[in-house]
């Protein structure tokens, strides 16, 4: 998917913003804070997906009987 098309379809969504903002008044500090924060959103983003590709199975599996 491109990401272009995603984004096209809301534009006010925060993800959008947050992709679009220069970062050049940004600190080194303020970057590598920024950083971190989404580092842990990537790290709640990889665990949800987990769980939902689990459940996904689990259902297949239920269904399939």
């Amino acid at each position: 998917m491109d990401l272009d098309d995603l984004f096209a379809k809301n534009p006010t969504d925060p993800l959008v913003l947050l992709t679009r903002q220069d970062l050049d008044p940004f600190s080194v500090e303020e970057l590598e804070a920024r950083q971190a924060i989404l580092e842990s959103e990537i790290a709640r983003i990889q665990e949800k997906l987990k769980s939902a590709v689990h459940v996904r199975a689990s259902a297949d599996a239920l269904f399939r009987k």
